[in-house]
């Protein structure tokens, strides 16, 4: 496995004071000394390897229990739309008790420990569905489909639940871990191996529920049995991760400050960082709600989810229900999707560490918004199935990979140190609540023939797509200029030429 580079500077604190750094310089610090905890260029290393096995075992139970597996599932047991869209808006409505994750976390000395039990716990709830396919299977209990479908959708519930309170503790786990500037690379090479795996997964696992002898639930529930495996292996990975205790870089002062320039950083960013935090309150945790620009983010984040959310959700039940595509080709799909994010990742990471990542979110936005009008004119011909649905799920791999990875990179950008838990945890909430109400409204569309049904559904969330774009343009983002201004050099430059 590919080994991270880094170079090794110290950040000196006295013993008795707590760091208040943002992020962009704890990252950029390769060895912080905080409350007398150290983290040294060898457990930097450590910990990403790790945070990639970790990331490529994740994959496996997520794939599993997420998805195109799960929905096959689901309607093989007869649940109709509005269910379907629960198994897409139940995850994200959950997001809202992010706050409270990251409240309780702040309060631990440990994101190891509390990243272990409560994503330990929302994966063992999975194994309940698994011993209640058995029981359906060979008949030891009088479990019947709705019965199932039912336990599916709790079990879906209490497990992100779960998921939702160490999300954030998750994430501020991560942003103390990769140093700034190989993010976008080290995300992007982790989330290719992740997608790597669900290439060769995804067809392997469709295969099986497809062609298992005792029929396609006994199938699922090999499957599942599988991706309980995967999580209990992802967990495990995490015990190799260097620890962070959060109660030290929290609501905090700066009493000394030494850093040397890095031969990858430059002079004017580390003078900028070095004026945004003595520019910081100290004594007091930054105000979220007077944050105009996370403000921002927060109105594009939120009304993004909600336009994704209204059709994507229900492209998998399209070609299940509506085209009546075999879960074996849908699966062989969704493989070609996961190559092209696969190979297109680490492109992203690059590009996004050169660039920025909101120019990338803007101007890939734009072509994922026209995504759902290509979904209109598919049939079950044989051009559609042999072309243009490959095609589509390529094209839907390769850009959503990018958004994806992007909208991860931004928040770790605009969220200050102290406490970035919260904001993680606020994203994620209004996020979540905008993207259930999105796929709660497209489910009960798409069972209104009024408005074209599926069909309808997809052309009327291009616009929507569209306009939750439009606050993105005011976006900054560190060291990086607001589109708007890029826009404007562009003008400038073209009255130049014409002049010239």
């Amino acid at each position: 496995m590919q080994s991270v580079q880094v170079n090794t500077e110290f950040l000196e604190v006295p013993e008795n004071t707590q760091s208040t750094m943002n992020p962009s310089v704890l990252s950029e610090s390769y060895k912080i000394q905080s409350q007398n905890q150290r983290i040294s260029k060898n457990d930097i290393r450590k910990s990403l390897k790790a945070s990639t096995a970790d990331g490529v075992f994740a994959a496996v139970f997520d794939i599993t229990t997420t998805g195109i597996l799960l929905s096959n599932f689901l309607v093989e047991l007869g649940a109709n739309v509005v269910q379907i869209g629960m198994l897409s808006s139940i995850p994200m409505l959950v997001n809202l008790l992010q706050p409270l994750g990251a409240y309780l976390s702040e309060r631990t000395d440990s994101r190891h420990s509390y990243c272990f039990w409560t994503y330990g716990a929302a994966r063992l709830l999975w194994l309940f569905l698994a011993i209640a396919i058995g029981a359906a299977s060979w008949g030891w209990g009088d479990l019947q489909n709705h019965q199932l479908v039912v336990l599916t959708l709790l079990i879906i519930l209490a497990s992100h639940v779960l998921k939702a309170l160490g999300s954030a503790s998750w994430l501020s786990w991560m942003a103390m871990l990769v140093p700034r500037q190989l993010r976008g690379r080290y995300f992007g090479v982790r989330n290719s191996f992740a997608s790597f795996t669900i290439l060769l997964y995804v067809p392997i696992a469709g295969l099986i529920v497809s062609f298992w002898p005792g029929g396609t639930m006994q199938g699922y529930g090999l499957v599942l049995i599988l991706g309980l495996v995967a999580g209990v292996a992802s967990l495990a990975c995490q015990f190799l991760k260097t620890d962070i205790n959060p109660k030290s870089h929290n609501y905090s002062q700066v009493k000394d400050f030494n850093h040397k320039t890095s031969n990858n950083i430059e002079k004017e960013e580390t003078s900028e960082t070095t004026n945004q935090i003595f520019n910081e309150p100290l004594n007091q945790p930054p105000s979220m709600w007077k944050d105009s620009n996370f403000l921002i983010f927060l109105a594009y984040f939120s009304l993004w989810m909600f336009a994704f959310n209204l059709s994507t959700p229900f492209f998998n039940l399209y070609m299940l229900d509506t085209l009546d595509l075999d879960v074996s080709w849908v699966s062989v799909y969704g493989s070609f999707q996961a190559g092209a994010g696969m190979l297109m990742l680490i492109l992203w990471g690059k590009l996004a560490d050169k660039v920025g990542n909101r120019t990338i979110l803007f101007l890939v936005g734009i072509l994922v918004a026209v995504i759902p009008l290509l979904w209109v004119g598919i049939g079950v011909d044989i051009l559609s199935i042999w072309l243009w649905l490959p095609l589509l799920h390529i094209l839907i791999g390769g850009t959503t990979a990018a958004i994806e990875l992007c909208s991860n990179n931004i928040q770790l950008s605009i969220a200050p140190v102290r406490m970035q838990s919260v904001y993680f945890a606020t994203a994620a909430a209004f996020a979540g609540v905008s993207g259930a109400i999105g796929t709660t409204i497209g489910g009960f569309i798409a069972e209104n023939a009024f408005v074209g049904g599926l069909s309808g559904l997809f052309m009327m969330s291009v616009g929507f797509r569209l306009i939750a774009l439009v606050p993105l343009l005011f976006v900054q983002e560190a060291r990086r200029q607001s589109l708007t201004k890029i826009f404007q050099g562009f003008r400038k430059l073209q009255t130049v030429n014409s002049q010239q």
